[in-house]
């Protein structure tokens, strides 16, 4: 770590900070790297993000690097692969929601285009920037991030509550919600 100013909540560990500088906030238009956010989002629910950033490498190899179409074929042999493996989280309903989510994200796609064009329309395909001062000025959720949720509910998606969804939007810079001294603040 160097003495750049950054958002208190990385601070202490190598890993979050290395998260941080170089993913977090920035904005991801591509469909590959949105369903891995949306499947770590998805496991993440009442979790710490440190635990899934930890336990990242692992989810990839068992998620076949999140690849959406092989992820919307598993079968219960799979399923009860994925809950003997001790490296990622092993809860059932999650794993079957990233089943269920990979077919929901291609229909998005073959109604959209992508699943980029579809999630980026809520916000006119550009960041929104909140401007917080400090870590309490961040919501858990928003109005838009309450829309969001419940449209991709709406779309058969499962996990997808208002906090998952804004922690989708932050990780993938839909919004930007660096802090005002954070290095980053301007830079994404």
């Amino acid at each position: 770590m160097n003495d750049k100013k950054r958002c208190a909540w990385c601070l202490g560990d190598d890993l979050y900070v290395a998260y941080h500088d170089q993913e977090w906030g920035k904005p991801t238009y591509d469909d590959e790297t949105l369903f891995e956010f949306l499947v770590l989002e998805t496991f993440q629910a009442g979790l710490s993000w440190l635990t899934i950033l930890r336990k990242r490498e692992n989810f990839r190899a068992a998620f076949d690097d999140f690849d959406y179409k092989k992820i919307a074929t598993y079968d219960q042999e799979k399923i009860d692969e994925l809950m003997q493996n001790a490296g990622i989280i092993r809860n059932g309903a999650k794993i079957r929601a990233a089943i269920s989510n990979a077919l929901a994200f291609m229909e998005v796609q073959n109604e959209f285009g992508s699943f980029s064009k579809y999630i980026w329309n809520f916000t006119g395909g550009k960041p929104i920037d909140n401007h917080p001062k400090t870590l309490k000025d961040i919501p858990a959720t928003t109005p838009l991030s309450d829309q969001i949720s419940k449209d991709l509910k709406k779309r058969g998606f499962k996990f997808v509550g208002s906090t998952v969804i804004y922690a989708q939007m932050q990780a993938t810079g839909m919004v930007n919600d660096h802090v005002s001294d954070c290095f980053l603040r301007t830079q994404n």
